[in-house]
């Protein structure tokens, strides 16, 4: 069977019992911050095991793509090594939510692998937990294995926890033997042997863990199932290798003709390659990008890893991004968004390519360092930490490039490094949800969080829960007008109020399907049960409002001028301002901005009504509609149209028609990340207080300038070449002043061995005379310098002495004291340069001739 077809008949297989298919949501869990990565199917459902939801449906069927790099799910190191470990790889899972149990689970498990899928009943063992004596004998109830092919195990291998507290159980997993010979089959190789495949784990949540360790039985029982996708197309193609099915072999041909190197001639290279391209695409269809923490630092170690194997295939130039159409055209038909997104995927992978070639010739270059600077035959296992960890080198091509030196590599201490990151980056991914560990109050029973907000801005309602937080008060409600924060616009605030209750709503948020309202003033916990008032803060809303159509419009326009390949990356819809990041790899050109402004405020004036429908997710994407970067959408989406220019799933607040937007304006253009441009924008009244003060700004500049508007730019370009010109005259100076000096030292009288200079200078200012006297100081090998000018009322001199003369006691203060008192006046200052001034300009002349005896009365003094 293909790859395709075997995934297929597996969502086919539950939706004939009854089963919903539900599409896999993105592997960047954009609602759930204590995930890195979607890393399991039932990561989507947790908000229903943990009690905070009601299921939609009771009986769930998909595959969910996953990624496992971190954590204990972290098996890096073997991806490429071994046949089946992998970064990414879909999860095949069907669900229970306290419907069937444990007879159907296992019953119709057993039934797809032997009766539609055909694998041989005599190669598959079936786990279960020591103490689940129900499934234990379930196992030989509904199915014919055979009854020696039942095992029990601990709870390292049969118990299933979320964490350290919850939901949790007993799970029973199914083995499969890949060895050639049967008969070489015995319990003991089950959870012990590479042989021996575990296929499926069928997990049966019914107990809640709580908080001393104690395990409470479920009023609800669960089933949570999970079948690795790549292993059982390997099984059912009859391979002993994922990489040998269709799954991964076109990719690895494609690296063969890249490369040039076959792939049986050197298997580990091309597996790494094609494993890590396949994590790469779908994290960045799904809006992760390379950085330098989170996410993005993980997307840029592997995508690092995938290039530092292509180099041992020959590679120096970038190639991976060339991968790209080939996991396209794979999985596409499955997974649009990698089609939708393809351009952008390839140059983000390009991009990063091009910057790491330069890191890893740096990294070649530091190990020859490390060979000029070492003492013995062994590299320090940190300093082949060092080069793994800055320059992406792996510890086996640091052995290699050892080796070939006669040299050996300390590994234990390296893998000692490794351990302290693996600990750090752990303690990195543990994210936390504030409102999730609440301590919430029951005030009334009955559903919560049903929103009104697209039709009304008030609501009487009434509380469902409540509690205190660091972050103030959190309340549920039954129904509200507030939006909470969702697909970049922020959330609502406004009042609530009643008997007792007098609070302002600071923000809305949401936690899985639940409205959060976070809340300050004043709370009578006495009168929870009684109605409340809910009003939206009106104005504010209007201004979102207004900045959320706007965000759609930009979008359409930016497609439009800059091409297809531009899709959201981000955004936020705030009351003053939008802000949208596009994937976009060029600086966008002040001529492009102005076209994509013309272009929003054209459809604006149109006036256009907009037409907000709800269809199945599927109708509205074969109808054009724009899905966004790691938004998770249900069956039924909502579609907001604007004529024949923009079609989006949307669930935001948006205006009745265009022409309520007003007016539409670029204020900021900037790059956010490698391929991620970044544009602010106003709205409304925002947008006409923005004009206002540029036109302010306008007005000032006109007003010093002395000069029309349009004649600004010619001024200011009249002033800025003529700073340059003055810098360049300054510069010519100076190093004209420096070349004087020298020669006005070189012409100096000696006196005792020691040259004087005295000169009046034609400078101006005495900033100008200090700084001639700082050059002069600078030409003289051993002496004293005298400059004086006559200035526009008072005369002033500098006197300068070497540093040596310092030391015998001439000092530049005590002769500038001295000299500006000839002149009427006085002086001081540091030993080696000081200045003095005087009343009366005529006796400047004077007082430099007497400079001379005063200087060589010094000299003679000296010891």
């Amino acid at each position: 069977m293909k790859s395709k077809d075997v995934r297929q008949s597996f969502i086919q297989f539950f939706e004939d019992r009854g089963h919903k298919f539900v599409r896999s949501s993105p592997v960047v869990p954009m609602d759930d911050p204590t995930l890195l990565f979607t890393n399991a199917g039932m990561n989507q459902f947790k908000s229903i095991f943990v009690g905070e939801q009601e299921p939609r449906y009771r009986r769930v069927v998909n595959s969910q793509k996953c990624i496992r790099v971190s954590g204990k799910h972290n098996d890096l190191e073997e991806v490429g090594v071994d046949t089946f470990h992998h970064t990414f790889f879909e999860m095949l899972g069907n669900w229970s939510f306290a419907d069937y149990y444990k007879a159907e689970a296992i019953r119709w498990a057993w039934e797809l692998f032997t009766e539609v899928w055909g694998l041989d009943k005599n190669r598959l063992w079936a786990t279960v937990y020591r103490d689940d004596d129900e499934a234990f004998e379930l196992w030989g109830k509904v199915t014919d294995i055979a009854p020696e092919r039942i095992l029990r195990f601990g709870a390292k291998d049969n118990f299933w926890e979320m964490g350290d507290t919850g939901p949790c159980g007993p799970c029973s997993e199914i083995h499969y033997y890949v060895g050639e010979d049967i008969r070489q089959q015995s319990a003991s190789g089950v959870n012990q042997s590479d042989l021996y495949w575990e296929l499926w784990n069928l997990v049966f949540i019914q107990f809640d863990r709580d908080r001393t360790g104690r395990l409470n039985e479920l009023p609800g029982k669960h089933v949570d199932t999970g079948a690795g996708l790549e292993r059982i197309v390997t099984v059912l193609q009859g391979q002993t290798s994922n990489y040998d099915t269709d799954l991964f072999q076109p990719i690895i041909r494609r690296v063969e003709e890249i490369t040039g190197v076959s792939y049986r001639e050197n298997p580990i290279p091309h597996r790494v390659i094609t494993d890590h391209i396949r994590m790469l695409s779908f994290s960045i269809a799904d809006g992760a990008l390379p950085s330098n923490e989170g996410r993005g630092y993980v997307l840029r170690r592997i995508l690092r890893r995938a290039a530092r194997f292509g180099r041992i295939l020959g590679k120096h130039e970038p190639f991976i991004y060339e991968l790209v159409d080939t996991v396209g055209e794979i999985m596409g038909a499955v997974y649009p968004e990698l089609i939708d997104k393809q351009t952008h995927i390839r140059k983000v992978i390009k991009a990063e390519e091009i910057s790491f070639n330069d890191t890893l010739d740096r990294g070649i270059n530091h190990f020859e360092r490390i060979l000029r600077t070492l003492s013995g035959n062994v590299i320090p296992g940190k300093e082949a930490f060092r080069l793994y960890d800055t320059y992406g080198f792996p510890l086996d091509l640091t052995q290699l490039m050892a080796r070939e030196k006669g040299l050996t590599v300390d590994d234990a201490t390296f893998r000692e490094e490794m351990e302290k990151q693996r600990a750090r980056a752990k303690a990195a991914g543990k994210f936390k949800s504030a409102a999730g560990t609440v301590d919430w109050k029951i005030a009334s029973e009955g559903p919560d969080s049903e929103f009104k907000g697209y039709e009304t801005l008030e609501t009487d309602s009434r509380i469902r829960r409540w509690a205190l937080s660091g972050e103030g008060m959190l309340i549920v409600l039954d129904q509200t007008p507030f939006y909470a924060e969702s697909g970049g616009q922020i959330g609502d605030t406004g009042i609530i109020t009643g008997n007792g209750m007098d609070l302002r709503v600071v923000d809305t948020k949401k936690e899985g399907e639940t409205i959060i309202h976070y809340c300050e003033g004043d709370f009578d916990e006495r009168k929870v049960d009684q109605v409340v008032h809910c009003t939206v803060d009106a104005e504010r809303r209007q201004a979102i409002r207004l900045n959320h159509t706007a965000t759609h419009l930009l979008h359409a326009a930016l497609r439009e001028v800059l091409g297809d390949h531009v899709h959201q990356a981000g955004s936020l819809v705030s009351p003053e301002y939008l802000r949208f990041d596009l994937t976009h790899f060029e600086k966008i050109t002040p001529e492009e901005i102005e076209r994509i402004e013309r272009i929003v405020n054209t459809e604006i004036l149109k006036n256009i009504p907009l037409d907000i429908a709800y269809r199945s997710f599927d109708e509205a994407r074969a109808e054009g509609a724009e899905a966004l970067f790691g938004e998770k959408y249900g069956d039924e989406v909502r579609v907001v149209t604007i004529g024949d220019f923009s079609k989006e799933l949307c669930g935001g607040i948006h205006v009745e028609r265009t022409g309520d937007i007003g007016l539409f304006k670029i204020v900021e253009e900037s790059s956010l990340a490698a391929g991620v441009r970044r544009i602010v924008a106003v709205t409304g009244k925002q947008t006409v207080a923005y004009i206002q003060k540029q036109t302010r700004l306008l007005s000032e500049l006109q007003q010093q300038l002395k000069c029309s508007v349009d004649e600004l730019p010619q001024r200011l370009e009249h002033l800025v070449n003529q700073r340059k010109e003055l810098e360049k005259a300054l510069k010519r100076r100076s190093s004209s002043s420096k070349q004087d000096m020298k020669s006005l030292a070189a012409q100096g009288r000696k006196i005792g061995g020691h040259t004087v200079v005295v000169k009046e200078m034609d400078v101006s200012t005495l900033d100008e005379l200090k700084s001639l006297g700082d050059e002069l100081l600078e030409a003289l090998p051993s002496g004293v310098g005298v400059l004086g000018m006559q200035g526009e009322k008072k005369p002033a001199i500098v006197v300068v002495v070497t540093r040596d003369l310092i030391k015998s006691g001439v000092k530049a203060g005590d002769l500038a004291k001295t000299i500006g008192a000839q002149m009427e006046g006085g002086g001081g200052g540091k030993p080696h340069l000081a200045t003095a001034g005087g009343k009366d300009p005529s006796k400047l002349k004077k007082a430099l001739e007497s400079s001379i005896d005063l200087i060589t009365e010094a000299i003679s003094k000296i010891k």
